[in-house]
């Protein structure tokens, strides 16, 4: 696909990885509409700090209002659908919440595209549809479990995505990222969550210590992102994007400690723990699909990933909360 003058909207844009993509398309030359969600001090989340900002149409508004998502897709040729309640702590207090913007948002979504006839959507799962692993590697044929409110409406949403590309032939094709960091991304993620701790307490408080997960630095996963809207065989098909590694989360922060170099206790909180059968405990993707449908691969190494997230995190420290636990 050439890009360049290519109409494209992002719903999400103004968050961690909409953010990255958004950016990323400008540079390859695509007239790029950001959907934010509407905020009433007029922020675009991670955009209103964008060295391309003014290359941007911003378009305020809520996925689950139908015609905030015609208007912001009006003329649009290819669609990333990025925007979703993603944290899993607060999906145990607010499920229906999950439900209406992770499953109804999303319906909106597909329903305008087929309205308009983009040329492609790309839409966005999560890892946490498979829960804990059956077997590993983990390959798109694994069984799904909605081991949280979350996952399950993300699996909700990714079989509506399913369901348009059987019923209607709307050209969807589903990314499946697994665990991204890098970057802009919150203090509800692992990696932050370790590295503004290390920087600024005297320990690192975490939940359970033992559950793995596979790590793929955020320019690799916007890489996958473009290639799956660039492949033809990728239409109807659910597509993963990891880097086949897998780490526990106490050697996770043991590395991160060793990058900073802080010698700082590790201390289990049992209220950043989830529910005993709700911990997702091994996640590690099966990417060979990606590798031979796309040509993707991860360029990043994982320990050049994390120096760049945490020198970022160290100039950035005043935007997170350190002391307090973000769900």
């Amino acid at each position: 696909m050439n890009w360049q003058g290519k109409r494209v909207l992002v719903t999400g844009a103004g968050g961690f990885v909409g953010s990255h993509l958004t950016e990323r398309l400008v540079t390859l030359g695509a007239r790029t509409r950001a959907m934010v969600h509407y905020r009433s001090d007029g922020s675009w989340g991670w955009l209103d700090h964008s060295i391309h900002s003014n290359e941007i149409e911003v378009f305020p508004g809520d996925i689950l209002d139908r015609d905030s998502v015609a208007q912001a897709m009006t003329e649009c040729e290819v669609v990333f659908h990025l925007a979703a309640l993603i944290a899993i702590p607060y999906s145990y207090g607010a499920p229906q919440s999950y439900v209406r913007t992770n499953v109804e948002g999303t319906v909106n979504v597909l329903q305008e595209a087929r309205k308009v006839g983009v040329q492609r959507l790309v839409h966005t799962s999560s890892s946490e549809t498979y829960g804990t692993a059956r077997y590993v590697p983990i390959d798109e044929d694994h069984p799904l479990q909605g081991q949280s409110p979350y996952a399950a409406s993300k699996i909700g949403a990714d079989k509506m995505a399913e369901s348009f590309y059987l019923s209607y032939g709307l050209p969807v094709s589903t990314i499946r990222p697994f665990n991204v960091f890098g970057p802009r991304q919150s203090s509800r993620a692992i990696i932050p969550t370790i590295i503004t701790q290390a920087l600024n307490e005297p320990h690192v408080r975490l939940g359970n210590l033992t559950p793995t997960r596979d790590f793929t630095y955020v320019a690799d996963t916007v890489d996958g992102f473009l290639k799956v809207a660039e492949c033809d065989g990728a239409l109807g098909q659910v597509v993963n994007i990891g880097s086949g590694e897998e780490i526990s989360v106490k050697d996770l922060c043991l590395i991160i400690l060793d990058l900073i170099d802080r010698d700082v206790s590790i201390l289990d909180d049992p209220v950043r723990s989830r529910p005993k059968s709700s911990e997702v405990d091994r996640l590690c993707a099966a990417n060979l699909k990606a590798r031979d449908l796309l040509g993707w691969s991860p360029k990043h190494g994982f320990k050049d990933g994390l120096i760049d997230t945490i020198e970022w995190t160290r100039e950035n420290l005043e935007r997170y909360k350190t002391g307090m636990y973000a769900v």
